[in-house]
């Protein structure tokens, strides 16, 4: 285990890229590249990957490389994390360890998929990796659209274990506001807990008290505007305007689970230019239909609006 502990802490706003396929279905590094940019210019903390950026999808060697790539991409602008769990202890260290030499501030987890394991076996294997490296490890429960859901008593331990800035929370399971509280509670509030709902439930997440949210990189200028004006604590009219177009993409996104994210969130980066393919990594069960591209387009509307209103009224 490397004795280094990260200097860039999680918080804030943490989108979890994308990843870019070329017409051979190789990693486009360009692409790759023009995102880390507009993500930082849009005025994010830093950058992970998780379920959306297809890393289920990738072979090792692409993980391992993708690492590597996104550390050299954002130079230094902000905290970088990777998505290392796997369906073997030995696979989830090997990714963790490979993320740390890469340069990784922190590495981020789900339980195998396959094989529900028991508390004291979630316990194992969230300990086994965090033994394994240095830096901190975000525990993630994916179970809204992956995986098995995360009992509260194991995030317990291992916070006791470990200590609040080694192991992070990003707890995914439904209901997601009053399992955040419960955490928050059983923990005396020294979890530091980190939402995924993609945006959707960002306001309820963050009057919990949260330390920063993982949504896509679609929506993130909305999402940026919308964290500035809970935190600034904006009246409810500011928030709601930034909010409700997030909430209506996101509900869009959530009818066909992993995919639907993937399909919509990549059109949208298509959209803006910062993709030159929506290419996903398949097989795919669910493509963007004619219909709900147009809804998208309706709604993605309105959030340009909203986020230009909030950036007129912040300067």
């Amino acid at each position: 285990m490397s004795a280094s502990v990260t200097t860039r802490r999680l918080e804030g706003v943490l989108p979890i890229v994308h990843v870019p396929f070329d017409a051979e279905d190789r990693i486009d590094e360009a692409d790759l590249a023009r995102e880390v940019d507009w993500i930082f210019a849009t005025g994010a903390h830093g950058l992970g990957t998780g379920m959306v950026s297809e890393v289920l999808k990738l072979t090792t060697e692409e993980r391992l490389k993708l690492a590597g790539l996104l550390v050299r991409h954002a130079a230094g602008r902000g905290p970088v994390f990777m998505s290392v769990g796997a369906e073997s202890l030995t696979a989830a260290r090997t990714h963790a360890v490979a993320a740390e030499a890469a340069g990784c501030d922190a590495v981020m987890a789900v339980p195998p998929l396959t094989t529900p394991l028991p508390a004291p076996a979630l316990v194992d294997y969230f300990h086994g990796i965090a033994t394994a490296v240095g830096v901190p490890l975000v525990v993630q429960d994916a179970s809204a659209y992956v995986g098995q859901a995360i009992p509260l008593e194991v995030h317990v331990e291992l916070l006791e274990r470990h200590g609040p800035e080694k192991i992070l929370f990003k707890p995914e399971a439904a209901p997601l506001g009053p399992n955040l509280s419960r955490l928050r509670d059983a923990t005396a509030g020294r979890a530091r807990i980190f939402e995924g709902s993609g945006g959707i439930l960002l306001v309820d997440s963050h009057r919990r008290g949260i330390a920063g949210t993982m949504p896509g990189v679609d929506l993130l200028d909305g999402v940026v505007a919308l964290w500035r004006a809970l935190a600034s604590a904006a009246g409810d009219d500011a928030i709601y305007r930034l909010a409700l177009p997030i909430c209506g993409l996101v509900a869009i996104q959530m009818q066909a689970g992993l995919d639907g994210f993937l399909a919509i969130e990549k059109y949208l980066l298509v959209r803006r230019g910062l993709f030159r393919s929506d290419r996903r990594r398949g097989p795919c069960r669910w493509s963007l239909d004619d219909e709900t591209a147009r809804e998208v387009d309706r709604l993605f509307a309105r959030l340009q609006a909203a986020v230009a209103s909030a950036c007129a009224t912040r300067s």
